[in-house]
């Protein structure tokens, strides 16, 4: 299971007719330590939830033939429950352009995984994130795996509980909360072929 916090501050927001689709993108130094992440949230029509998921699960390796993919979960619990999150690796903005060139020219693709799945969608988002200094991205020793790692929902809780009685955590927040735009809360259950776990 994965616990996901994520705090949100939009630097661009486009939108089409359907699915929508939002973007933010990496502005200031950070935007030249060459690798990100990119975070794809997509909202899955309530009823084709399992058809998406098995249309992704049968084509998945059209897209990973082009691009490495981290992790791959769906949705247990916090707000919309019909969606799907996944995050992509590139080593910088020039080989995130080679792929998507990749893929727009890549015909099996556009018809076994990204046409089918447009159709059971509503929206997409997509965010460029960096690794912050002190962070690796590794596997954890279970297979169990959080952006911030707990046993399980209730471990989740009380390490919360825990860490709002600690004089150096509360600190730490009271500095950064004016920074803070809105923030979410998900448990993520990872698909089977998923990397991380």
């Amino acid at each position: 299971m994965l616990a996901l916090g994520k705090s949100l501050t939009k630097a661009l927001a486009a939108r089409t007719l359907a699915p929508q689709v939002c973007s933010s993108f990496a502005t200031g130094p950070r935007q030249y330590d060459g690798t990100f992440y990119e975070f794809r949230t997509y909202c899955v029509k309530p009823s084709k939830m399992n058809e998406f998921l098995e249309n992704v699960k049968k084509n998945i390796h059209l897209q990973t033939a082009h691009s490495e993919l981290v992790g791959f979960w769906s949705v247990e619990c916090g707000g919309r429950i019909d969606k799907v999150f996944h995050i992509w690796k590139y080593d910088n903005f020039a080989h995130q352009t080679e792929v998507r060139k990749a893929l727009a020219n890549d015909k099996e693709w556009r018809e076994q995984l990204l046409i089918p799945i447009l159709g059971l969608t509503d929206k997409q988002e997509s965010e460029i994130t960096y690794l912050v200094p002190w962070c690796k991205l590794e596997k954890p020793p279970k297979e169990v795996h959080v952006l911030w790692w707990n046993e399980s929902e209730d471990s989740r809780a009380a390490g919360r509980h825990q860490s709002h009685e600690d004089p150096r955590v509360v600190a730490a927040v009271r500095e950064s909360v004016n920074y803070l735009v809105s923030q979410q809360n998900m448990l993520l259950i990872p698909t089977s072929y998923s990397p991380l776990k």
